[in-house]
């Protein structure tokens, strides 16, 4: 428990520090709000010891929906580190210690999935930050699973979004994009069936010891890989768009888990952004 207490105190010093760029962003409306979350969260993983492989990129066609499987509460992290994103959640994380209040910061799209009479509401708030130029993340699962399995992508949210887009604007067509996470070494091992509740958070584990237990362990690899960007027209039905979304999401895991995933995409190190960060700041 050592290693955690220094680790979350490092996390700490890491997060005042970001914190005054951040804000200067989010008062400024620059590119420090996008910005300085990506460099948090690669420092973030750096710090826990959770190791990124990435494979392809983020799609620079806009507006972009990207819809990705949903394995732990670090999926996050790992995710915010290799592009600014921004976030939907369930409500209920705006509540949790620390994590609501970071999720608060980075702008985060809160829903109450068990109100579907909000569905419109919700998809009129991602519909508004996607045209802003915001890449919007979805778990469209619903809920975490164990990292193997990919379960079935719900498809309301997708398409409310996508008819919403398409009424208020010029907008014809909406990118979607999916992104598959795939937790593949613990400590240097397979994560196999017998490791698999070390990386995935899911079904009753309590929150706390889980995190306790990575921030204590660390040694994560985690791959993440991008699907192909396909941008639909708004006649597409909403169904077939989480199909096929759903089935990229599954081929590209289940390839990253074989370990066959195809060459990695080199992404920049925390030490080259952070000047560019800090000097955005000042101008």
């Amino acid at each position: 428990m050592i290693r955690a207490a220094l680790v979350l105190l490092s996390l700490v010093v890491i997060a005042l520090v970001l914190l005054p760029f951040h804000l200067i962003g989010l008062i400024t409306g620059t590119r420090l709000q996008r910005d300085v979350p990506v460099l948090f969260h690669r420092l973030y993983c750096a710090v826990i010891g959770i190791r990124i492989t990435q494979v392809g990129q983020l799609t620079r066609d806009k507006p972009v929906l990207i819809l990705s499987n949903h394995v732990s509460w670090s999926d996050i992290s790992v995710l915010g580190a290799v592009a600014p994103v921004t976030f939907v959640a369930k409500s209920e994380v705006k509540s949790w210690p620390v994590f609501g209040w970071l999720a608060r910061l980075q702008r985060t799209i809160f829903i109450e999935r068990e109100r579907r009479n909000r569905t419109g509401d919700h998809a009129r708030a991602m519909a508004d930050r996607l045209l802003g130029g915001d890449a919007v993340l979805l778990f469209p699962e619903g809920t975490s699973s164990d990292g193997i399995r990919i379960l079935p992508f719900r498809s309301a949210l997708i398409g409310a979004v996508h008819h919403v887009i398409g009424d208020a604007t010029h907008h014809d067509r909406v990118t979607v994009q999916p992104v598959s996470l795939a937790y593949v070494r613990y400590g240097g091992l397979p994560v196999g069936r017998a490791l698999r509740e070390k990386v995935a958070w899911y079904g009753d584990m309590d929150l706390v010891p889980h995190l306790l237990n990575v921030l204590a362990n660390g040694a994560v690899d985690v791959t993440v890989s991008w699907g192909e960007a396909i941008a639909y027209d708004m006649n597409t039905d909403r169904k077939q768009i989480a199909r096929d979304a759903e089935a990229s999401v599954r081929r590209m895991t289940a390839r990253a888990l074989r370990g066959t995933a195809p060459a990695i995409e080199t992404k920049p190190t925390v030490t080259d952004e952070l000047p560019a960060a800090v000097e955005a700041a000042r101008t």
